[in-house]
């Protein structure tokens, strides 16, 4: 008796907990109901314990149910299966007669396959019950989306902190520091996957970050008691890419490139066991040390749906130190508690389920779409958060020390017009929606490519700027090889209005004059000079003459002590045909060369 309960019992519990316990360190699921991953690890829990219990009791009396039910199945084929009222009808007369042989058993393996098949439709009626088709409204105010002023909320910034480059051209960069350091290239390598390189404002410019991980398992084996000696950080505005060294003692040990305990999702897990983790991010804080910001998420709708976040965990990539915020609380270094894909989607349910489930598919009154998103339909209805990437549909934008996620919304029918624009903040989820009638992103990429198609560049995804108080789009345009050549400026509503030049400085130049000599385009000259992004000179006229140049009107001036010519045209001043030597002006202008075309003059 004693052997067959051990044979039974015993052995068969030791092995499910054994595997189980296998079983949640490796998949590391959260203790939560709102969590899918939770039920899938409870289901494959009742599948080993049904394999564990029921291959040494595959002989026992307990099985004869499932053993009935397939011998019924063979007598009287699949019809059997549904003949629910016979098998019970015949339970029934068997105990009724005393004949408790007859009464076929529901074994435990009965219950347990019962449970599995009651959490599977508890996961598709969890599923069903949270989705936008019972809860359009509520998916559409996931993002608490209010209006803005261009002018007013995004300020011109220098350009000196505007990013030049993307990931890709990061990537590169920083693929060329590692190679630099024979002491760590055999080793170690820049993690590049695609939640790597995060942008972070940090000593008030753009960067992009990413830690070192592991060559190989063999390297990890034989690094892994030191830690990693430290990160990569690629200035997106100055191109400038350094290998930040840890002083030695002080390395990191908690990494997305580790294993075992020091993997970081595991790390968090068994110091929060109920959390559900987002994606996570690595940062510096204001003293450049290297932090994870893993952020927890909260599922707003229903029981599976509306996720989001309500919280982020802090931990020290160094020393392990771990402390967990609730989202107002996250400091304000932080520059990426939520990930652009969640805004994003989040967006997406807003421009399409604002005015209904039913109007996003039929009628269509109102409804928005992010750029790079497909446009939903009646055949076409996929969520918008997993439609795109960061390099189609949006990109980043620095304003007052915080990162925010840009991009263009569109109407329904996906048109290349914009009909405004989004930007998210990244730490506080604070969106403002901004309407300006414009060309999209993809139709500016095409006008910069455009204006110079002789050299075959290929543009990246714009940025967006404050040029003058206009909507500005920014981009490179790289060869070939994924090096940048030039840049190009490109007004959003008026995309054929492009400025390029092989620095920031000439595409600005060369913008600025495209604008102000543009008939179409309104502009405040006195923005123009009050932002210093064009030069201003004060002067008097020492000597000027007018020369008709296929049919215009071109006006050459000197100031007195001025060796540069000055060129201007009509449009820089109504009164150009009435100055004389001795008038005083005041000059913004481009440099071309030997001269400087003016902009703007202004009577002094």
């Amino acid at each position: 008796m004693e052997k067959n309960v051990k044979k039974t019992i015993v052995i068969p519990l030791i092995i499910t907990i054994v595997i189980i316990g296998i079983l949640y360190y490796v998949t590391i699921p959260p203790i939560n109901i709102q969590s899918v991953q939770f039920w899938n690890f409870l289901i494959w829990c009742l599948i080993i314990i049904a394999v564990c219990f029921g291959i040494p009791r595959a002989h026992d009396a307990s099985t004869s149910f499932i053993s009935d039910f397939i011998e019924g199945i063979n007598r009287e084929g699949l019809g059997y299966i549904f003949k629910f009222r016979e098998r019970r009808a015949a339970r029934k007369q068997a105990k009724a007669s005393g004949n408790k042989s007859a009464v076929p058993k529901r074994s435990w393996l009965f219950w347990v396959i019962a449970l599995i098949i009651f959490l599977f439709l508890g996961i598709f009626v969890g599923q069903v019950a949270s989705s936008p088709l019972f809860n359009a409204r509520a998916y559409s105010d996931l993002l608490d989306v209010k209006d803005g002023n261009f002018a007013e909320d995004i300020s011109e910034i220098s350009m000196k902190s505007v990013p030049v480059v993307d990931r890709d051209t990061a990537v590169r960069l920083g693929s060329r520091t590692i190679g630099e350091m024979s002491d760590l290239v055999s080793q170690f390598a820049i993690d590049e996957g695609w939640d790597a390189y995060t942008q972070i404002n940090y000593e008030s410019q753009p960067y992009r970050v990413s830690p070192l991980i592991y060559a190989d398992p063999i390297k990890w084996l034989m690094n892994t008691w030191e830690g990693l000696p430290g990160f990569v950080t690629v200035n997106m505005a100055t191109q400038d890419t350094q290998l930040v060294r840890l002083p030695e003692g002080h390395y990191m040990h908690i990494s997305t490139g580790e294993h075992f305990n020091n993997y970081l999702y595991r790390y968090v897990r068994f110091q929060f066991p109920f959390e559900i983790f987002g994606e996570a991010a690595f940062e510096l804080n204001d003293e450049g040390e290297p932090y994870w910001i893993v952020p927890t998420v909260k599922m707003r709708i229903g029981l599976f749906g509306g996720e989001d976040y309500d919280g982020a965990i802090l931990v020290n990539a160094c020393t392990g130190e771990t402390t967990k915020y609730d989202l107002e609380d996250v400091p304000s270094w932080c520059d990426k508690v939520f990930t652009a894909d969640l805004v994003y989607g989040q967006l997406g349910y807003y421009g399409k389920y604002r005015s209904g489930f039913i109007n996003s598919l039929i009628g269509q009154t109102g409804v928005l779409v992010p750029t790079g998103s497909p446009a939903p339909g009646l055949f076409n209805n996929s969520d918008s958060s997993s439609s795109t990437s960061g390099a189609s549909g949006y990109n980043y934008l620095a304003i007052n020390d915080d990162v925010y996620m840009y991009t263009g919304m569109t109407s329904a029918n996906s048109d290349e017009s914009l009909v405004g624009f989004a930007l998210v903040n990244l730490r506080t989820k604070e969106t403002r929606y901004y309407t300006c009638a414009g060309a999209t992103e993809s139709s500016a990429m095409s006008s910069a490519e455009g204006q110079v198609q002789q050299m075959s560049y290929n543009a990246t995804f714009p940025l967006l700027l404050n040029i003058a108080d206009r909507p500005t789009y920014f981009l490179s345009l790289k060869d070939a090889a994924g090096l940048v050549k030039m840049y190009a400026f490109v007004d959003v509503q008026q995309y054929q209005i492009v400025g390029t030049g092989s620095t920031v400085a000439d595409a600005q130049n060369a913008y600025i004059a495209a604008l102000t000599n543009d008939d179409q385009v309104e502009i405040d000259e006195g923005a123009i000079a009050e932002s210093g992004i064009l030069p201003t000179v004060d002067g008097q006229i020492e000597a000027i003459e007018s020369v008709v140049f296929d049919g215009n009107t071109r006006y050459y001036f000197k100031l007195t002590g001025d060796p540069k010519i000055y060129i201007a045209s009509i449009s820089a001043n109504e009164g150009m045909p009435f100055l004389r030597a001795g008038s005083r002006v005041s000059v913004m202008y481009t440099e071309k060369d030997n001269t400087r075309e003016v902009t703007a003059l202004t009577l002094l």
